[in-house]
């Protein structure tokens, strides 16, 4: 009975942290969706180390890619990753929570601060304060995951594809991944030629070095016949010059 007990307790409060983890992400994040990347990053995976930075790029990909706040997608996904159905429950009920709490208090007050030069001034510095949080992340992402020329080109167009030419990112995202299949392909072709064509010279090389082999085999045994005919022949020269000496 103990037993069962703490483990429901335990289980209670594991929920209870992946809860209060997002719901301090959101309540300490200005700037929603993209803006709490950093914050999740530093806390799932440099602080409580539950994923890895290649998990945590897996993340972000498919929260990308899916319908929905980015913010609300990786907090769903972490949840599942650790504690299945429940654990994406309370992540995403902790990540939500502050929003909508204090979206409430905003609208209820929005009259009287709204105009207020001090609140002006400081969203003014917060939103400046979000972009380089950002940036900071993408720095790091593309220290982890642009590993060769490709992906460098690659994540450059999708900047150019968005920046210039106003490409959502949901065309992007699955732009690269049909240029990665792709890419994944030729460079697994490429490499099985190569394996065929090395094993092919490696048999041609194995072939002549037999060849070869039997050769000298074949000429060790003519000289080892040669000398045996030799010595023969010696022997009935010499019996017949004994019979030539007694006559």
């Amino acid at each position: 009975m103990d037993s069962e007990n703490r483990e429901k307790t335990n289980s209670i409060k594991k929920y209870a942290i992946l809860f209060w983890e997002f719901f301090k992400v959101g309540i300490f994040t200005i700037g929603g969706g993209i803006a709490m990347i950093p914050q999740i990053q530093q806390v799932v995976v440099e602080d409580k180390k539950w994923i890895s930075e290649e998990d945590m790029l897996d993340c972000i990909a498919v929260a990308q890619s899916l319908p929905g706040v980015v913010a609300i997608n990786s907090a769903t996904y972490i949840g599942n990753r650790m504690y299945g159905v429940k654990g994406a429950l309370a992540a995403t009920l902790g990540v939500v929570a502050p929003s909508f709490i204090i979206i409430i208090v905003v609208v209820s007050f929005l009259g009287a601060i709204g105009e207020n030069s001090y609140i002006l001034g400081a969203f003014t510095g917060i939103k400046a304060a979000v972009c380089g949080l950002i940036m900071v992340t993408a720095v790091k992402l593309a220290k982890q995951s642009l590993t060769n020329v490709f992906q460098w080109i690659l994540a450059a167009a999708a900047f150019a594809a968005i920046a210039a030419f106003g490409v959502t990112a949901v065309w992007a995202v699955l732009g690269g991944a049909v240029l990665g299949i792709i890419y994944n392909s030729v460079k697994m072709r490429r490499l099985a030629d190569d394996k065929t064509a090395g094993g092919s010279a490696a048999c041609k090389d194995d072939a002549e070095d037999d060849e070869a082999a039997g050769c000298m085999e074949a000429h060790d045994s003519s000289g080892a016949c040669g000398d045996g005919v030799g010595d023969k022949d010696d022997e009935a020269d010499k019996q017949c010059e004994d019979e030539e000496v007694a006559k």
